[in-house]
């Protein structure tokens, strides 16, 4: 006797994958991708790069890497502009102690992260590329809005004169730690970074 038919029907399952695993594996080799990308560029720089080292390395197809970046240039720009130079706003009720905060948390970055190895390569690059000079422009102005910021913050509080030239100020402090890290290459310590700051806002 053949078995009684269910009332309940069994779902079909398709052959098409869903949506949210196609998107879940695309994210993962964009991921993976510029991962690598990211990494070929802290090894070598931008001269140094290329999409076949890209591909093995992440194992994702030459032809997968071209559907998302067309060109070598424009993966290159994506990976870069993933690199955030933003901090937090500290507030210790003091200009000084801000100040200290702000420039001792980009001098650990200036020495530990990876960025700061790439960042030479994006400056050279800049010189001839408009897409590479907008992402050096936004690194630097992430470098120097929380400085900017506390700034205008010390003059509404009176800690800083309302006529102080905020940009020669900024740049006062973000250039000794840069000519540090890329062309003495002594080291950035606190002791350092408490007597630029002082040059800075106490000069005469």
């Amino acid at each position: 006797m053949a078995p009684k038919a269910s009332g309940r029907q069994r779902p079909v399952r398709s052959s098409r994958p869903s949506s949210t695993w196609v998107d879940s594996r695309v994210e993962r080799s964009r991921h993976a991708v510029l991962t690598a990308t990211f990494e070929l560029l802290y090894e070598g720089g931008v001269g140094g790069f290329s999409v076949d080292e890209v591909a093995r390395r992440s194992r994702v197809a030459k032809t997968t890497i071209y559907r998302h970046w067309p060109t070598r240039e424009a993966l290159v720009i994506d990976a870069c502009s993933q690199i955030s130079a933003e901090q937090e706003l500290p507030d210790t009720g003091s200009l000084e102690s801000d100040l200290k905060a702000i420039l001792t948390n980009l001098a650990h970055q200036l020495q530990t992260a990876n960025w700061s190895s790439v960042l030479p390569s994006i400056i050279d690059i800049a010189e001839r590329e408009p897409e590479f000079a907008d992402i050096h422009s936004r690194i630097q102005h992430g470098h120097a809005a929380p400085l900017r910021e506390v700034l205008q913050r010390a003059i509404s509080k009176d800690e800083l004169s309302a006529s102080a030239d905020l940009s020669t100020i900024t740049a006062a402090l973000l250039g000794p730690l840069f000519y540090r890290r890329w062309f003495s290459r002594e080291p950035i310590d606190d002791q350092f970074v408490e007597t630029i700051i002082k040059l800075a806002i106490h000069a005469p």
